[in-house]
Order: structure tokens, then sequence, then C-alpha cells
């Protein structure tokens, strides 16, 4: 099944894919304008719809491979070069792979493209999800109350979009979980309220839990507490 995805401009679609790797395979200018790229068995078509206006775009596909890392990349190299940065909010943008709990655990990301559509990359899976009732089963990776609204923020902003109250459900989490919470729990919620305050144009609020964020690595190193400053600088630096 290949998406077909609206757009004001087909040949503008042709020009951010092909800069994040893909190539052109299709064009046409009539009856109607399309457009079609490629990369692999990854196949995009985008057809011209007079006046589109992103902001209010619902469309999206999905995107399934063995392993997101490389292909996140390839896209983060391409936006770097086409934007001087890669951006996290506005039109267009990008999310970090991350594993995510309405997805049977499985890690993605989203690329949302200068149109608005939501092209969504996730793990293959090993086996079919399990289902509960019509619904996927939540898949949580356990630990603490802070861990799990991580998880609950992952799901709010980069599944629903829904940015505002996924910083709201996190900020709060953090303000109640107990001092003796693990200090990587608290790392990676920092981290990713930093990404959340960044994407929200909250600058200030940005810098206040990167200061928080560099004292608890200082106080308690880890491997992962280190690696989530460091996603959380470059979401900065890339700001």
């Amino acid at each position: 099944m290949v998406p077909m995805l609206p757009c004001a401009d087909v040949d503008a679609m042709v020009a951010f894919w092909t800069a994040l790797g893909l190539r052109q395979t299709y064009r046409q200018q009539r009856p109607n304008p399309y457009v079609a790229v490629a990369l692999g068995r990854i196949d995009l078509h985008y057809y011209g719809l007079d006046a589109w206006d992103p902001e209010h775009s619902h469309s999206t596909c999905a995107i399934v491979v063995p392993d997101t890392r490389p292909l996140f990349e390839l896209f983060q190299a391409g936006l770097r070069e086409l934007y001087g940065k890669v951006p996290v909010t506005g039109f267009p943008r990008i999310t970090r792979p991350r594993e995510r709990a309405n997805n049977g655990g499985l890690s993605g990301f989203s690329v949302i493209d200068p149109a608005g559509n939501w092209v969504r990359v996730s793990r293959t899976p090993a086996e079919r999800a399990p289902a509960a009732g019509d619904a996927v089963a939540w898949t949580s990776a356990g630990g603490s109350r802070l861990a799990k609204a991580v998880e609950n923020a992952v799901v709010l902003a980069d599944s629903h979009g829904d940015v505002p109250q996924a910083r709201k459900a996190l900020l709060g989490a953090l303000r109640r979980a107990p001092g003796d919470v693990r200090p990587v729990d608290r790392a990676r919620a920092l981290a990713f309220a930093i990404e959340l305050a960044v994407r929200s144009g909250d600058p200030e609020d940005a810098g206040e839990l990167m200061a928080a964020l560099e004292d608890l690595v200082r106080k308690t190193p880890s491997r992962a507490a280190r690696t989530a400053m460091a996603e959380a600088r470059a979401t900065l630096d890339e700001a």
C-alpha cells in the first residue's frame, strides 16, 4: 500500500524529501499536481491541494523498519543540512526515536513534513502486539511513577501531538516525585521536559530545567543520566 498525502506545493515536497535522502520517482502537473519519492521500499506520494493549511492537517502514514536509528540519523543529517539545525517545532519538524508504550513498547519517531503530514516511523515488531479488547495493550517498561509519567508524556506529545498537555503532566509529575526517586528516572524526565519546553517556545524554562539536570548529573553520575543530558543539550543547541 502506498500513502497519498496532501500538500499545497508538490515540488516543495520533492525538495524536502530529496534533501533527506529520498529520490523523486514520478512527477506530473496535469491534470493534477502529483509527485512520488522513494528510498528502498519506502514510497511517499503527494498530490497538490490548493490552499492546503499544515496547521489543520490530519493526514498520516506509517513506515516500519527493522531499526529506526539509521533512518532517523539520515533524516536528521538532511534536516541539519537543509535548515542549519534539526527543527523540533513548526513545519517541518522531527521527534526523537523513543520507545512508546502505546505501540507495543517499540521504538518510533515522526517526521512532520512541510505540509503538516505525520510520517510515523516504527520498529518492526517481533510478533503481533498483544490486544486488550479492541485496543493494543499498553506496554510499560515499569519502574517508578515518574518513569511512567515520562511514558505518558511521550504518547501525548509524540503520538497525539499534544505538547501542552504532555508538558503540564510531566512537570506535575516532576514536582510530586519523592526525593528518593531513582536519579536516572529524574534525569530522563528532566531531559524530556527540556525538549517539551523548547517545543513550547519557552527557552527560559528550558534553561532552568537544564541547570537542574546538570546539577543532578554532577551529584549522581551514570551513563544513562549522561545520555539524557547529552540529548537535552543537543535539543537546546539546535534550538
